[in-house]
C-alpha cells in the first residue's frame, strides 16, 4: 500500500464524514418542513380510507372526495378544540380570574393548608424567602419591556402556527389527491433497476405504519377510558375533556405522560380551590394519582409492547434509543415521528441492503 492509496483513503473518509455532517445540518435546518411532510403524510394515511369510501361506494369524483375528506378532518380538529372551551371557562371560574382578590385569598388559603399539613411553619418559609432576597431579586429583575416582547412572541407563534397549518393542509390535499405523488417523487432519485424495490418498500411501510397508528389510537383510547373513569369517580367537572387532553399527550413518548399527569393533577386541585386541603383536595388528588399510575402501568406493560412488537417490529430498548436521539436532534417533533421514521428507514435498508450483516440483524423481524 503506497502513500497515494493512503491519501486517497483519507480524502474519501473525510469526504464521507463531511457529507454526513452537511446532511445532518441540512436536516436540522429544514426540520420544520420535514415536520410538515410527516404530519401531512399521517393525515393522508388516516384520510385515505375515507377518500376510497367516497370514491368507490358513493361514486364521488377523486377531487371532490379529497375536498370533503379534508373538510371532515378539519371539522373534527375544530370540534376537538371546541371541547376545551367549557374546560377553560370552568377553570377560569375556579381560579376566580375575574376577581383577583378572591384568587389571592384562595391561593393563600391553599398555601396555608399545605404548610400546615406538612408541618412547616409559615415563619420558616418567610425567613427562607427573606434570606434568599427573592422579593428583592424579583423587583430588581422586573422589566416592563416584557409586555412588547410577549406580544411579539405571541404574534410570532400565531404566525408560525398559521403557516404550519396552511402548509400541512396544502401538502395533505395533494397526498390524498394523488396517492402515488410521494412515490413518484422518490422515483426520480432511484435507478430504474431499483424501482420495483422502492415500490415494494413503500407498500410495506404503509402497511406497518397503518398498524402502528392504529395501535397508537388503541393506546390513547385505553388511557382515555381509564382517566375518564378515574375523574368521574373523583367527581371532577369536565372529566371527559380533561381525560381526552391528558391521554392525547401520550403521543409524545416518555415526556408526554408526565406532562399529562401534571396537568390532570393540577386541574383536579384547582377544581376544589377553597375546600379543605387534607379531606378534599389531597384525598381527591391521591385518587387521581392512583388512576394515573394504573393507566401508565397498563400502557407500559400492555399497550406499548403490543404496538412495538406487532406493528413496527422493533425491540423496546431499540425504540427508546431512537426516540432519545431523535429528541436531542429535532426536539418534541422528533420524538413524535421517531418511530415511524425509523420503521421506514429499516424497511428501505432491508430492501436495498439486504446482504449487509448489520442490516440483517436490525431487520430480521421485518
Amino acid at each position: 500500500m503506497n502513500s497515494k492509496t493512503i491519501a486517497n483513503g483519507i480524502l474519501r473518509a473525510v469526504f464521507i464524514i463531511a457529507a454526513i455532517v452537511i446532511t445532518f445540518y441540512f436536516l436540522i435546518e429544514i426540520q420544520s418542513v420535514l415536520a410538515y411532510l410527516a404530519i401531512a403524510a399521517v393525515i393522508a394515511l388516516l384520510g385515505r380510507p375515507i377518500v376510497l369510501f367516497l370514491r368507490r361506494k358513493l361514486k364521488f369524483p377523486n377531487t371532490l372526495a379529497v375536498v370533503l375528506t379534508m373538510f371532515l378532518m378539519l371539522g373534527v380538529f375544530i370540534g376537538i378544540l371546541a371541547l376545551f372551551i367549557p374546560l377553560v371557562n370552568e377553570q377560569s371560574r375556579n381560579l376566580s380570574l375575574l376577581d383577583i382578590e378572591a384568587l389571592k385569598d384562595n391561593l393563600n388559603n391553599l398555601y396555608l393548608e399545605i404548610t400546615d399539613y406538612l408541618g412547616i411553619s409559615t415563619a420558616n418559609v418567610d425567613e427562607i424567602i427573606e434570606d434568599s432576597d427573592l422579593n428583592k431579586n424579583i423587583i430588581e429583575g422586573l422589566d416592563l419591556n416584557f409586555i412588547p416582547d410577549f406580544l411579539n412572541s405571541f404574534f410570532n407563534v400565531l404566525s408560525n402556527f398559521s403557516i404550519g397549518l396552511f402548509s400541512v393542509l396544502f401538502i395533505s390535499f395533494f397526498f390524498l389527491k394523488d396517492s402515488k405523488l410521494f412515490q413518484n417523487g422518490l422515483m426520480t432519485f432511484v435507478p430504474s433497476t431499483k424501482e420495483g424495490s422502492l415500490v415494494k418498500s413503500i407498500d410495506k411501510i404503509n402497511n406497518l405504519l397503518s398498524r402502528y397508528f392504529g395501535g397508537i389510537l388503541l393506546q390513547l383510547f385505553i388511557l382515555f377510558i381509564i382517566y375518564t373513569i378515574t375523574l368521574l369517580i373523583v367527581g371532577v367537572e369536565n372529566a371527559i375533556v380533561i381525560a381526552f387532553l391528558c391521554s392525547l399527550f401520550n403521543i409524545i413518548p416518555y415526556v408526554g405522560p408526565i406532562i399529562g399527569g401534571v396537568i390532570m393533577i393540577t386541574l383536579t386541585m384547582t377544581s376544589y380551590l377553597g375546600a379543605d386541603f387534607s379531606s378534599v383536595i389531597l384525598a381527591k388528588t391521591l385518587y387521581v394519582l392512583i388512576g394515573l399510575c394504573i393507566g401508565q402501568l397498563i400502557d407500559n406493560f400492555f399497550s406499548q409492547p403490543f404496538i412495538f412488537s406487532n406493528s413496527v417490529k422493533s425491540h423496546p430498548l431499540e425504540i427508546f434509543l431512537v426516540i432519545i436521539i431523535a429528541g436531542l436532534l429535532f426536539g418534541v417533533v422528533g420524538m413524535v415521528i421517531a418511530v415511524p421514521g425509523y420503521t421506514a428507514i429499516k424497511v428501505i435498508l432491508k430492501e436495498f441492503l439486504s446482504e449487509n450483516s448489520i442490516v440483517k440483524k436490525l431487520t430480521k423481524d421485518l
